[in-house]
């Protein structure tokens, strides 16, 4: 299983929210110095969230991600603001690895479609976002339905990866849900990243042992409550 450090950008800064809320940020400074710091500890690649684009604003943080994204010549995947076609292709050309897709691919399911056979399904990934069940969008403001139907509908309409974010427990440090992880796990095929609640060596064993692909870690890793190395070592385990 691989791990990516979150690095969340929020008016060019590394943030960390609670519960999704911007005004519940921390601030935790220059984006490209912890993007460094993670892969020298040995992250297995970089999630990158573009706040702004998320709020509303897509190009603000723009050069500031292409620019660290190249130079650290690693796996990236990114979210945040991708509200078309063209703003994922930007983003695809521009060198980032893989796209993430969350509130316009509910929207307009068939931009997964168009991406896929455009990129190829492996640089597009269906995000879903669910509270209790169900699929949050705009902000994980309004409820769209099962998750595990999203799950399959994603599958079925060529993203080659879901990243799964149990708002639940997002930010809050108190470890994951592993049931709503198994279940989906069991309904598709495709790779499942799994965000949200990660705060041990032992949530990510958990995840490991369940079928995730990968894990995203922010909150936890930031406030040093658990330590990079001790998670790669979890999720490698037995390799």
């Amino acid at each position: 299983m691989e791990i990516y450090p979150a690095v969340d950008i929020l008016d060019g800064r590394c943030v960390q929210l609670v519960q999704g809320r911007p005004e519940a940020a921390t601030v935790y400074g220059e984006p490209a110095a912890w993007a460094h710091r993670w892969l020298d500890e040995g992250a297995d690649g970089l999630h990158v969230v573009n706040l702004d684009g998320a709020f509303g604003r897509a190009q603000k943080n723009a050069d500031l991600i292409r620019k660290f994204t190249r130079e650290t010549e690693t796996f990236v995947e990114l979210g945040g603001g991708i509200r078309s076609v063209e703003d994922a292709a930007g983003w695809l050309d521009a060198g980032i690895d893989r796209v993430i897709v969350s509130t316009q691919a509910v929207r307009e399911p068939e931009i997964v479609r168009t991406l896929a056979d455009e990129f190829g399904g492996e640089r597009v990934m269906a995000g879903i976002d669910a509270r209790a069940g169900e699929v949050m969008i705009e902000g994980w403001e309004r409820p769209a339905g099962s998750y595990l139907v999203w799950a399959e509908r994603f599958e079925g309409l060529g993203a080659g990866s879901l990243l799964y974010t149990n708002v639940d427990v997002e930010g809050l440090q108190q470890g994951i849900a592993i049931e709503p992880v198994k279940e989906l796990l069991r309904r598709v095929k495709v790779p499942v990243v799994v965000s949200g609640g990660i705060s041990s060596s032992g949530d990510v064993a958990a995840l490991r042992e369940a079928g995730a692909a990968a894990a995203v870690l922010g909150s936890a890793l930031y406030a040093g409550k658990v330590r990079l190395p001790e998670v790669m070592e979890a999720a490698h385990a037995n390799e």
